[in-house]
């Protein structure tokens, strides 16, 4: 079951954030990420058009995925980027792309959204495959800009743009 995220939803969260920081390229953080943080980084996406959704099985967060600020200036307020995590006991099992469809459903019809964008390390092809079959079209990399278990990484870049009525 897809849902939104809720307050008791937080510290599973975290802990599949944190697996990711530990145990994957997929984030270019190198440090585990507190409650508190995560408490605030929650409450950034309680407002339109930031969410956070999560798929739920038996009771259990099994993954999510996120709509974030792009950037803090004014000027990026039409986009949003695109995050999704799953706990590394329910990888290969389709939630990435059931997240992936129900996510991209919100921000196509949020008219608040103009363009998603995502910012992927290069080496994660499964990553890169899964935008591009929803859509993504690839716009660039940057070469060498991250350095996590000892190897340079490189960064790509996907949008989807929605054409809005003006």
């Amino acid at each position: 079951m897809i849902r939104v995220a809720k307050e008791t939803d937080i510290e599973r969260l975290m802990n599949i954030y944190n697996e990711a920081i530990e145990n994957t390229i997929a984030t270019f953080d190198l440090e585990k990420k507190s409650l508190d943080d995560r408490k605030v980084w929650f409450k950034d996406h309680i407002n339109n058009p930031y969410i956070i959704l999560v798929e739920e099985i038996d009771g259990v967060v099994a993954g999510y995925a996120s709509l974030s600020r792009y950037r803090d200036r004014k000027a990026f307020d039409k986009t949003v980027e695109i995050s999704i995590y799953i706990a590394p006991e329910y990888r290969g099992r389709g939630i990435g792309s059931r997240l992936m469809k129900e996510i991209l459903d919100y921000a196509k019809n949020n008219k608040k959204v103009e363009v998603v964008v995502s910012l992927i390390t290069g080496e994660n092809a499964g990553s890169c495959h899964l935008h591009e079959k929803f859509g993504f079209e690839y716009c660039g990399e940057f070469k060498n800009v991250g350095t996590k278990f000892g190897k340079n990484l490189d960064l790509k870049f996907y949008q989807i743009i929605y054409e809005r009525d003006a």
